[in-house]
């Protein structure tokens, strides 16, 4: 290749970059996923990373913040699912541990809470089908499963 074609290799690939960091932040796993995906070669991929990250484009303990923001908040998650969450975008598994550790000791609260917006609509349901669904129900959010059957238990009897 002509060194005019691998600069414009570059630029391109830093657009698409730039592009997907406009709709949500990346992890560095990611961003050198779009990159390789513009066959950008790894050295120049390596380059783009260490200028994002220089200039605070990418910042995976960042990510990690805000993705615990989220799913502590809106998606009522339980530790497991943050986990996996966070594993699933490709952050190390230090910054992991570092975001893990920093999760507030409410899980039994946020299970809680889940449960009892669920446990109104299931009020005509046998008791023993609604307790067995609202503790699917946590489960899949992430909630272990003595914390899920404990807020699903509790939740049900605080309806009648």
């Amino acid at each position: 290749m002509r060194p005019a074609d691998e600069s414009d290799v570059r630029a391109r690939a830093e657009r698409a970059l730039l592009k997907r960091l406009r709709g949500r932040s990346l992890s560095v796993r990611e961003a050198g996923d779009v990159l390789r995906e513009a066959d950008l070669a790894d050295a120049e991929a390596e380059a783009v990373i260490a200028a994002f990250l220089d200039n605070g484009y990418l910042d995976d303990s960042r990510l990690a913040e805000q993705l615990l923001d989220g799913a502590l908040g809106r998606k009522a998650q339980g530790a497991t699912a943050i986990a996996q969450t966070l594993s699933r975008r490709g952050l190390d598994r230090e910054v992991i541990d570092i975001a893990m550790a920093s999760l507030p000791d409410d899980e039994a609260e946020r299970a809680l809470d889940f449960a009892r917006q669920r446990a109104r609509g299931m009020s005509d349901l046998d008791h023993d089908v609604a307790l067995r669904r609202l503790h699917g129900q946590l489960a899949r959010r992430g909630f272990r499963g003595s914390v899920a059957l404990d807020a699903a238990r509790q939740a049900l009897s605080e309806l009648t």
